[in-house]
C-alpha cells in the first residue's frame, strides 16, 4: 500500500502561482511513477503531469505545458506540482497518483493508489 497525501491549494488570482505538495508513505515511493490529475465540477478526472520512477521523464498534458513543472524528491518522498501562470480553468480538485507500471502513462486505470485531492481555485 502507498498512502498519498496532497497539500498547497488554495485560492489565488489569474496569473498567480501554487505549489501543489504529495508526500507518499508505505511502499518505497521510488518504485512509482507519480502522476497530477485534476477534476473540475461537471468534468472527467483529466491528466495535468507525469514523473517517472527510473529517471524523472515527465510528460504535460497540452494545456498545462509551459506552466506547470513536476518534481520529485525521492529522498523526501515527495512529488511537486508547480503552476504558473495559473488561469480561470485550471480551477479544479488536483489528485496526486502513484503507477506501477514500468514507463509512466498518462491513463487513470493505470495508477493504483491515489491521495484525496487539493483544491485549486483560480479567480478571473
Amino acid at each position: 500500500q502507498v498512502q498519498l497525501v496532497e497539500s498547497g491549494g488554495g485560492l489565488v488570482q489569474a496569473g498567480g502561482s501554487l505549489r501543489l505538495s504529495c508526500a507518499a508513505s508505505g511502499r518505497t515511493f521510488s518504485n512509482y511513477n507519480m502522476g497530477w490529475f485534476r477534476q473540475a465540477p461537471g468534468k472527467e478526472r483529466e491528466f495535468v503531469a507525469g514523473i517517472s520512477w527510473r529517471d524523472s521523464i515527465t510528460s504535460y498534458a497540452d494545456s498545462v505545458k509551459g506552466r506547470f513543472t513536476i518534481s520529485r524528491d525521492n529522498a523526501k518522498n515527495t512529488v511537486y506540482l508547480q503552476m504558473n501562470s495559473l488561469k480561470f480553468e485550471d480551477t479544479a480538485v488536483y489528485y496526486c497518483a502513484a503507477s506501477a507500471l514500468i514507463s509512466q502513462t498518462p491513463r487513470i486505470y493505470e495508477y493504483d493508489y491515489w491521495g484525496q485531492g487539493t483544491q485549486v481555485t483560480v479567480s478571473s
